[in-house]
């Protein structure tokens, strides 16, 4: 195994934070993982340089199984985990939590290396009774907590927040095996909080049929919304609760919306006619096929490139057209670009931006726009944010789609790909719509003109 230095790591730590190199990258060059390279930069991030020294440290009982309570009450990862006790290795945690689990807490404890010293007894023998008594209090108190943690972890099924109800449950549980008064200690809660719960735990949740159809709504949207959006679908339902509230029971129902491949780069320098940026970044449209923005995204998967190629209208961020290749042809472009032609009206005065690929600087595209009086923009080299709506329309698919769900096989992700477009042409509302999809926004436009 690679040993390395302080200043490899304070190196690595520095490149990242430049924005230059990924985690990978930076493996790469060190031949290691890229585990290794976010953990040196979690270090550092919450205990300065410092912490990527090499430190040889003896940790306490009580320590360790407050590194697992911490776990435990949050949920952390072992990376996260580490980083916050300024532990070098997060494999470390893990022998704990083996140890804890097959041998219980005493496992913890610390164990005399070597052999007996071959000597005379020069303590007295209270002083030795005193010893041990403190240290089976020791492993009696680490083996309630363990009994309190494992507890916590199978009533909550390892999903949500450790509420105080459920902390409260806990301690009613273990109550007839350990003192109440050390278990409401472990448990952080105070004593008049226990007995009110164990009073009330029998009485019906009001909430029941809210939470059945958070349930619902948030499967339905394959956990794409979160509380607010979650709170305007219960209004339609005929459930009038504040947003907070919905929060709070999402969190005690342990869901929560999923949230945020390669850009691809179709530039090759000039190969024909570069536009003007007529667009400059002014987004808005008063009404349909007045400003149209484009652009192209590479997929990597199963080891295949896949290239979405879609239009989105400006008034309502509805996807108009969009092809699907396995080649970054200019057919990808042509095609899309033929569909979308189709729902122009005689009367259109349109503006299509897109940045400066060789796709949209082919003459037969140029003549294409030409011919149906469409005037052509292009963002300026090197500037993302000119065609800021298609790059957001991206990183929404990325979150929602790519990111959000596990594929079988490429046709399956092209299917869902379809699938998801519909989606959110139909049904996905947005804020800037009123709270509705791109397709309803229109269709009540339309209607009220």
């Amino acid at each position: 195994m690679t040993k390395f230095t302080f200043d490899d790591k304070l190196w690595a730590v520095k490149e990242y934070e430049k924005g230059t190199l990924s985690h990978r990258d930076i493996a790469n060059k060190l031949g290691t993982v890229h585990k290794t390279i976010q953990k040196w930069i979690n270090l550092y991030r919450e205990h300065g340089e410092d912490s990527l020294r090499k430190s040889y440290t003896k940790y306490s009982a009580a320590f360790k199984m407050e590194v697992l309570k911490y776990m435990d009450d949050n949920w952390a990862s072992l990376n996260d985990t580490a980083a916050k006790f300024k532990i070098s290795d997060p494999s470390t945690i893990s022998v704990w939590r083996r140890a804890v689990d097959t041998e219980g807490a005493e496992a913890l404890l610390p164990k005399k290396k070597g052999r007996p010293p071959m000597t005379k007894e020069r303590k007295k023998n209270d002083l030795t009774n005193q010893t041990n008594e403190s240290l089976i209090q020791e492993v009696e108190r680490l083996r309630m907590e363990n009994a309190y943690f494992k507890k916590v972890e199978c009533l909550s099924s390892g999903k949500g927040k450790i509420t105080t109800k459920l902390k409260a449950q806990v301690i009613f549980e273990l109550r007839n095996e350990y003192k109440v008064a050390e278990l409401i200690k472990i448990a952080g809660i105070k004593r008049s909080t226990y007995y009110y719960w164990t009073t009330h735990m029998d009485r019906p949740d009001k909430y029941a049929k809210v939470k059945e159809a958070i349930q619902e709504i948030y499967h339905q949207h394959k956990g794409r919304y979160g509380h607010r959006n979650i709170k305007k679908e219960l209004d339609k339902k005929g459930f009038s609760h504040d947003p907070k509230t919905v929060l709070k029971l999402m969190n005690q129902m342990g869901i929560k919306c999923q949230v945020r491949m390669k850009k691809y780069k179709s530039y090759r320098g000039n190969i024909g006619k570069v536009a003007p940026n007529v667009l400059n970044r002014d987004f808005q449209a008063n009404k349909p096929n007045q400003k149209w923005v484009t652009d192209v995204m590479e997929f990597s998967l199963f080891g295949y490139k896949l290239y979405l190629s879609p239009i989105l209208d400006l008034f309502n961020s509805e996807v108009i057209s969009y092809t699907v290749m396995y080649r970054s042809s200019f057919d990808l472009v042509g095609d899309m670009l033929e569909q979308a032609l189709k729902v122009l009206n005689p009367g259109d005065k349109l503006i299509l931006h897109s940045d400066q690929g060789w796709h949209y600087q082919m003459a037969k595209y140029q003549k294409t726009l030409k011919d149906r009086n469409i005037t052509q923009s292009m963002s300026r080299k090197g500037n993302c944010l000119d065609n800021a709506v298609i790059e957001n329309f991206f990183g929404i698919l990325k979150t929602e789609l790519l990111y959000l769900q596990e594929f079988e096989s490429i046709e399956h992700f092209i299917q869902e790909l379809h699938d998801y477009i519909s989606y959110y042409n139909n049904i996905r509302m947005k804020k800037k719509l009123k709270d509705l999809s791109p397709v309803e926004y229109r269709a009540q436009v339309q209607q009220v003109a």
